[in-house]
């Protein structure tokens, strides 16, 4: 299965954007930085992926070991394509677990911060991993449920596939298909000849987490049939 666990990942933010990031006051200076250190104290983002071959492909759909994702916008994004990486990265229970025990409102926001770069940090050791084991080069990726044409029940498969995703990492598909904790990601990586971004494609307004900016044209000239 070459399946790889990352359970020992340094939590090691950037502070000084976080108190930017989060508009942290002089006045509430102390109450953050102590949120901080017991956070850093029980922190522990995780990750793992495992390289999947595709097996077979249609216009709308690839297979992978017997399961199929439906998107037209993966089918063209991988057609040149033989092999991707399936992965999931959390921020992690015990930080998942500290956070409900804050009470005060302000506390409960920056537990939510807090947890959300726990995350980023699982993110970026997959990434280096990812590079040292099977140097893709460039790479993009999409998410179920970040485009009506991947959507959030294409979580299902994933995960099937993945294994155990609780034993290794703490990372639960919830019958909702959301995962728990709610600070955890998951999707597709593969190697990209030019960026891609599931944004690009999206056209909602005023999104936070927006990575790229909407192309109304950019279905239709490449992922469109017609095209």
């Amino acid at each position: 299965m070459n399946t790889h666990i990352l359970s020992d990942i340094a939590y090691t933010p950037d502070i000084e954007s976080l108190k930017r990031r989060l508009r942290v006051r002089e006045s509430t200076l102390s109450r953050f930085m102590s949120l901080f250190h017991e956070a850093k104290q029980v922190a522990r983002p995780k990750a793992m992926y495992r390289p999947v071959y595709i097996e077979a492909r249609t216009e709308e759909a690839i297979r992978v070991e017997g399961q199929w994702f439906h998107s037209r916008v993966l089918t063209v994004n991988v057609k040149e394509i033989h092999r991707i990486f399936i992965y999931t990265a959390s921020c992690g229970l015990e930080l998942d677990e500290w956070s409900k025990g804050q009470n005060e409102t302000l506390e409960i926001f920056w537990a939510g911060f807090l947890k959300e770069s726990a995350l980023l940090c699982g993110i970026k050791a997959l990434g280096s991993h990812l590079e040292e084991n099977y140097r893709p080069g460039k790479t993009s990726h999409q998410n179920p449920g970040s485009l009506e044409d991947f959507p959030l029940t294409e979580q299902k498969v994933l995960f099937e596939l993945l294994g155990d995703t609780f034993s290794a990492v703490g990372v639960t598909l919830l019958p909702s298909h959301m995962m728990s904790p709610c600070q955890s990601v998951s999707g597709i990586i593969f190697p990209a000849a030019v960026d891609f971004e599931s944004c690009m494609l999206c056209p909602r307004e005023n999104c936070p987490g927006r990575r790229a900016s909407y192309d109304e044209n950019l279905y239709k000239q490449k992922y469109s049939q017609l095209a």
